[in-house]
């Protein structure tokens, strides 16, 4: 049999944190896995001066010693069902940010608004007890109902939506591995389906428009230009380093890694988009430093008000416009799909429905008085 003894930690902020030792370790009621320490999350003042602190040391230790007492009466009657039960009563808020602070690059923006929403639509903590797949659902409708707590209180998209709801259900898949949530919520619920979008982009005439006005920073306009001149997304875009860009003139190539897909790819480039990168930098250096996700908004306004264009045109339509264009030229649907670093054709063939619909209209250009 197991025995459990009350033991103390010394922390840097001056705390001391008492936890529980587990020897031999005891097995997880779940998985069967070994546990040997369980910290209380109780603390007491290292070298108590005062008789107020000395007081709240000996209460601190008291409460202690009785978990300790508890847990090792459980343990003789073989009931571990403590080490879950700890355990669902932890935030999975806080859980939520700590995920949400690892994720670095242009969707950390998304991430952190998918927070905002799951903190507003709960309106205060959430533990891993709370969650279940009533939970879920509720959630879910709610962020359907298209709310808007943005700065500028506009109504998010079923697409928005759908962004948001997944990255609340990849929460719940990582806390499950974890051992913080007793069944694999994210098995049990349904993302939310996709709605067919209309992907806008730049006619050739637009985009060559866009490329003669002048503006700065300039280094803003050329990633733009690089990304309609080669289909990379923003993130690659930003993260280009001058040791991903390779061969000489008439054959340079970048080798990468997608941001997205963490792919692997290899992407020929012209000699055109070659000059936009500037004077070349050591290995280890952006191609185009201080390229700010939060910076684009603006910028793009001011580009397409000058350029005289009055569609709804985002950095990511860059990527659509060279789609679009490549097919529109004759570019057959399989080079364009390796291009564009698609891992399903499927993907590709949504920019084939935008041509057919060019061919349309072009049809009814040529008419005949009869």
């Amino acid at each position: 049999m197991s025995k459990v003894t009350l033991r103390k930690k010394e922390l840097t902020s001056g705390r001391v944190s008492f936890f529980l030792d587990y020897y031999p370790p005891i097995p997880h009621p779940r998985d069967g896995k070994l546990i040997r320490k369980e910290y209380l999350k109780l603390y007491m003042v290292n070298n108590p001066n005062n008789e107020i602190d000395r007081n709240f040391n000996k209460q601190t230790e008291m409460i202690a010693q009785n978990i300790r007492a508890k847990r090792q009466l459980d343990i003789q009657n073989r009931q571990y069902g403590f080490l879950s039960a700890e355990r669902s009563m932890g935030s999975f808020i806080d859980f939520f940010r700590d995920v949400v602070r690892k994720k670095k690059g242009t969707n950390s923006d998304v991430w952190y608004m998918a927070l905002r929403y799951l903190t507003d639509y709960a309106g205060h903590d959430v533990r891993f007890a709370d969650l279940n797949v009533y939970f879920c659902d509720e959630y879910k409708e709610y962020l359907l109902s298209a709310p808007g707590i943005s700065a500028r209180k506009t109504p998010i998209s079923n697409n928005t939506a759908l962004s948001y709801y997944n990255k609340f259900r990849f929460a719940l898949k990582l806390a499950y591995k974890a051992d913080l949530l007793t069944e694999n919520i994210y098995e049990k619920t349904d993302a939310i389906k996709e709605h067919d979008t209309q992907r806008e982009f730049l006619t050739i005439s637009e985009f060559q428009r866009m490329a003669n006005v002048k503006i700065r920073p300039e280094m803003m306009k050329n990633a733009g230009l690089v990304s309609g001149l080669t289909g990379l997304r923003f993130s690659d875009v930003q993260a280009l380093k001058w040791g991903d860009v390779r061969g000489e003139a008439g054959d340079y190539y970048i080798h990468f890694r997608q941001q997205k897909t963490k792919g692997v790819e290899v992407l020929p480039i012209s000699d055109q988009t070659f000059s936009l990168f500037g004077g070349r930098g050591n290995s280890d250096v952006r191609v185009f430093q201080d390229l700010r996700y939060n910076r684009l908004r603006a910028f793009m306004d001011k580009w397409l008000g000058l350029a005289g264009i009055e569609k709804h045109i985002t950095f990511h339509c860059f990527r659509h416009t060279f789609a679009t264009l490549q097919l529109s030229m004759g570019t057959d649907i399989y080079t364009v799909s390796k291009l564009l670093g698609h891992r399903d054709i499927k993907t590709t063939q949504i920019y084939t429905k935008i041509i057919d619909s060019k061919k349309k209209e072009a049809a009814t250009r040529i008419t005949l008085e009869l």
